[in-house]
């Protein structure tokens, strides 16, 4: 079996990548710790896969120096990094048999067949494939398929592994699946990884750390719950997960807490470094519970919409600080559209946050 290996630590020291006049990378410093799974998580074009491309050598740093477990690799081709790359698309040879695409890279690198195929069955064995060596591709599902691409990742015995988009084209529950597999092989081998993603979702599931790119650099980097629930600014709060949006008033602070006008409510919240004033609230849907129209110290409300989800129930409210989402508990008990209704906030999931 493949086992444990001492990890690599990923160094970046103002690290940018240039295309003549556009710059798809500004200049930035991290450090991707031994032995953790790292995700840049971002919109489309923010630079998180031209980043990834970098550490893989796969495109070469426009300035900067870039460095895998202590050696300095900026100027290093692909080959000669030690890292391995599973690509959105698997890349599977379909005329080769499983264990002849795991085999391939250690046959192209000079290994005997025989010793090829004894690591390529230890790396299917690896990730649960043990006994489907002799079948194609094409005999494999989707989720097979990607055990496959991991499996000729990990036979290279790489310093560092890396994900591009890996579970983009899965569906919803293999998704999930597929994710949980990845974590806990990665825990298992302490193997550093950096994977790539634009699903918050699976972000906050895989990661030790989550690099938030927007613009060509980095706007947070944290653990998950940290970039859930203490987001350094707007961006960073609305796209990590669900979140409403709304303008507030921070009406007095004293200390290290703040009393928040929203609408006829006063919410006592971490004032967060802000001083009175205008400021951005960020409410999580789950921060907000419904109770009768005209209760003490709620925001009022009239449901807009309501959808029963089973286990909770989904509503768009009208407020007058704008429409907001909400998925209450009390599913059993459905409030009716056009019914009023007043909002209280929780203050975990209730957020002052810079613009």
């Amino acid at each position: 079996m493949i086992t444990k290996k001492q990890a690599a630590e990923v160094r970046l020291e103002r690290v940018a990548k240039r295309y003549g006049q556009v710059t798809a990378v500004k200049p930035l410093d991290l450090v991707i710790e031994p032995g953790s799974l790292v995700t840049l998580l971002g919109p489309s074009g923010c630079g998180k896969t031209t980043l990834l491309r970098m550490i893989a050598g796969l495109e070469r740093v426009s300035e900067g120096k870039l460095f895998i477990g202590g050696r300095d690799v900026t100027d290093l081709s692909a080959g000669e990094r030690n890292v391995s790359m599973v690509f959105q698309s698997y890349a599977l040879f379909p005329h080769m048999s499983v264990l002849e695409n795991v085999a391939f890279g250690l046959i192209s690198g000079g290994m005997s067949k025989p010793e090829s195929y004894a690591k390529a069955e230890e790396a299917l064995s690896t990730v649960g494939l043990k006994g489907y060596g002799g079948r194609l591709p094409s005999e494999m599902s989707g989720g097979q398929q990607q055990r496959v691409a991991v499996a000729r990742a990990l036979v290279l015995e790489p310093d560092v592994l890396l994900f591009d988009e890996p579970l983009s084209n899965l569906d919803a529950r293999l998704r999930r699946s597929m994710r949980e597999e990845i974590r806990e092989l990665q825990q298992r081998l302490g193997v550093t990884v950096v994977y790539v993603t634009h699903d918050q979702s699976e972000a906050l599931a895989v990661s030790d750390k989550i690099v938030v790119m927007r613009a060509a650099e980095i706007a947070q980097a944290g653990a998950p719950r940290d970039l859930y629930e203490e987001p350094a600014n707007t961006f960073v709060a609305t796209f990590m997960g669900e979140a409403n949006h709304v303008k507030a008033e921070v009406i007095n602070v004293k200390g290290l807490r703040a009393d928040v006008k929203l609408g006829e409510a006063i919410i006592n919240l971490p004032a967060r470094g802000l001083d009175s004033g205008s400021a951005d609230l960020v409410i999580r849907p789950e921060a907000m519970r419904l109770h009768p129209a005209g209760t003490e110290n709620t925001l009022s409300a009239r449901v807009a919409t309501a959808t029963y989800m089973g286990g909770v129930a989904e509503y768009n409210l009208e407020t007058p600080v704008g429409r907001l989402f909400v998925i209450a508990p009390e599913a059993h008990a459905v409030r009716a559209v056009g019914e009023d209704v007043g909002l209280s906030f929780a203050e975990r999931g209730t957020i002052l946050v810079k613009p």
